[in-house]
C-alpha cells in the first residue's frame, strides 16, 4: 500500500506540474500571436503623384511640335510632383534602347517612349515586361505584341493623312499634281499619314502623287527635298502635302527661292497645327493644317498613376483633333500653346 501511495503522489504531482506548463504556454503563444492581416488589407496602397517614378524616352526635338511636346511632359510632370527621368533620343533608336534599359535598371516605376521608327523594340519591351515595369506609347505606335506595352496615347495619323487629302481634293478641284514630303522613314506618323492620304485621293484619279521625297520631319530637309523637286519637275506642281508643318515651312522656302508663290501658285497642306503654320496661313503662303496635337502631359501621367495602381486603361487613347484654315487663323493663332 505504501508502495502504491507513492506511486499515486508521483502521478499526482506530474499532473499538476502539466497543467501549470500548459496553462502558461496557452497564456504566452496567445498573448504574442500577431493580429492577423486580411487579403483586402495587403498590397491595397494605391501611389500618388509625388511618389511616382517615371522614366521617359522621347524621339528627340526635330520639330516645333516635338519641342511643345516635351514642354508638355516636363511642365504637367513639375506641376504634379512626379519624379520624371527624361531621355532625348537625338532620333535614334539605339539611343532610346540604351535609354529605357537604364530606367530598368533605374527600377521606375512606369516607362513611357515616342518610338523614333516602329520596328526593332521586342527585346527591350520584354525586358521591361520581365522586370514589371509597364510600359506606355506616346504619341508613335511600335510594331509589337499587345501584351509588351499597356496602353498607347496618341493620335490617329491614318485619320489625319485622310484629313489632309480631303482638303487637297477640294483645294485642286478634283485634279492635280502632288509632291508628298515624307516624315522620318519607317516611323508610324509617315507610314499612317501616307497611307491615309492615298486611301482618299485613289477615288480621284486626276489626282497623282507625281514623287515623295523624304524630309525627316525639319524644315532643313523639307526645304532641301522641295528644291530638288521644283528643279525635276518645275511647274508641273500642282501642290504639296507635307507630313508636318515643319516640313511644310521648308517648302514654302524652297518655292520661293524658286520664284513661284506657295499658297498660291502650289496649294501647301501640312499636318501638326504649331503656331508658325498659323502664321504662314495668315501670310496666305499654307492653305490648311490638319491638328496633331502634342499637349499629352497631363494625359500621360494620369495614365502613368492609373497603370501603376493596377486601374483597367483603355489599349488607345486617341486625341481630340481638327482642321485649320487661313480664314480661322488669326483668331485662333493667339491660343495656340506649341
Amino acid at each position: 500500500m505504501k508502495k502504491f501511495s507513492r506511486l499515486f503522489a508521483h502521478l499526482l504531482n506530474m499532473l499538476i506540474i502539466l497543467g501549470i506548463f500548459l496553462t502558461a504556454c496557452t497564456f504566452e503563444t496567445g498573448s504574442a500571436l500577431p493580429e492577423p492581416t486580411l487579403p483586402s488589407e495587403q498590397n491595397n496602397h494605391k501611389k500618388s503623384y509625388d511618389e511616382l517614378v517615371v522614366g521617359y524616352s522621347q524621339v528627340g526635338a526635330e520639330s516645333e511640335w516635338r519641342t511643345g511636346n516635351t514642354a508638355s511632359l516636363k511642365e504637367a510632370a513639375e506641376s504634379l510632383g512626379v519624379e520624371l527621368l527624361f531621355s532625348d533620343g537625338q532620333q535614334q533608336q539605339e539611343n532610346q534602347i540604351k535609354a529605357i534599359r537604364t530606367f530598368i535598371a533605374q527600377r521606375v516605376d512606369v516607362i513611357g517612349v515616342s518610338p523614333v521608327v516602329e520596328t526593332g523594340w521586342d527585346s527591350v519591351f520584354q525586358e521591361a515586361k520581365d522586370a514589371g515595369i509597364p510600359i506606355i506609347l506616346v504619341d508613335r505606335r511600335a510594331k509589337v505584341s499587345d501584351d509588351l506595352y499597356t496602353t498607347y496615347l496618341g493620335s490617329d495619323f491614318i485619320e489625319e493623312g485622310k484629313n489632309a487629302a480631303l482638303v487637297m481634293v477640294d483645294l485642286l478641284e478634283g485634279e492635280g499634281k502632288i509632291i508628298e514630303l515624307v516624315g522620318t522613314i519607317g516611323s508610324a506618323p509617315a507610314i499612317d499619314r501616307a497611307a491615309g492620304f492615298r486611301q482618299v485621293i485613289q477615288a480621284y484619279p486626276d489626282i497623282q502623287i507625281i514623287a515623295s521625297q523624304p524630309g525627316d520631319f525639319t524644315r532643313a530637309k523639307g526645304e532641301e527635298a522641295m528644291a530638288d523637286m521644283l528643279q525635276l519637275f518645275g511647274d508641273d506642281i500642282d501642290a504639296v502635302y507635307a507630313h508636318n508643318d515643319d516640313m511644310a515651312i521648308g517648302a514654302i522656302r524652297a518655292i520661293e527661292a524658286y520664284g513661284l508663290r506657295p499658297g498660291q501658285d502650289i496649294k501647301i497642306v501640312s499636318i501638326d497645327a504649331i503656331r508658325d503654320a498659323f502664321q504662314m496661313m495668315i501670310d496666305g503662303k499654307l492653305n490648311a493644317t490638319v491638328e496633331c496635337n502634342p499637349l499629352l502631359g497631363p494625359q500621360f501621367f494620369d495614365l502613368a498613376l492609373k497603370v501603376v495602381n493596377n486601374e483597367p486603361v483603355p489599349k488607345w487613347i486617341p486625341s481630340e483633333e481638327g482642321v485649320f484654315f487661313p480664314e480661322d487663323a488669326a483668331e485662333v493663332m493667339p491660343s495656340r500653346r506649341y
